[in-house]
């Protein structure tokens, strides 16, 4: 099991980190938009089908077309884990060759929309003082790697929990043999 995990979570590591890092050294001089974050949240999803496709692998291949909820959830945990650490890799090697401030921009572009919407002068102060203790933490790897993790390790698990569920079921996509 730990091949599998290493393998498809290698290559969902990469299927999300590697446009993250192309995406970031071509647009390091842009502040971040509301569809980046779509994009990267999407990629994460198509990454993550690696879960999927390993569970259904093992309980087809393997275990002749049955498999218990909790051996695919610790296979999909697994592959989550190793697929998030890649991507926290692929984020510091981003952060590294662009040299970008991605807090900083991030902190421009939440005080320009609450300007926007109008928000109080005490409001937007709070906000920046906010950002400023935001941008003093994420200058530390250890606080910035760490909160890079959380961001894709939950859609992991969702896939992890939804995939198990699904394929614990010897009926659902059964193996069609020739």
């Amino acid at each position: 099991m730990l091949k599998q995990i290493l393998k498809y979570g290698l290559i969902a590591g990469l299927i999300a980190g590697i446009p993250m890092l192309g995406l970031t050294l071509a647009m390091k001089d842009h502040p971040p938009t509301s569809w980046g974050m779509a994009v990267g949240y999407l990629t994460m999803l198509i990454a993550f089908t690696t879960i999927f496709l390993a569970i259904k692998r093992k309980r087809d291949i393997e275990h002749g077309g049955i498999i218990r909820f909790w051996p695919a959830v610790g296979l999909g945990l697994g592959i989550s884990v190793i697929a998030s650490v890649i991507y926290v890799l692929c984020w510091e090697a981003a952060l590294a060759a662009s040299g970008i401030d991605f807090i900083g921009a991030y902190s421009e572009t939440l005080i320009e929309e609450q300007k926007a919407k109008g928000a109080s002068a005490e409001a937007i102060a709070a906000l920046a003082a906010e950002m400023q203790q935001l941008a003093t933490d994420y200058a530390n790897p250890l606080f910035r790697m760490p909160l890079t993790f959380t961001e894709i390790f939950p859609i992991g698990v969702l896939v992890t929990l939804v995939s198990a569920g699904l394929l614990r079921n010897s009926r659902f996509l059964p193996l069609q043999r020739t």
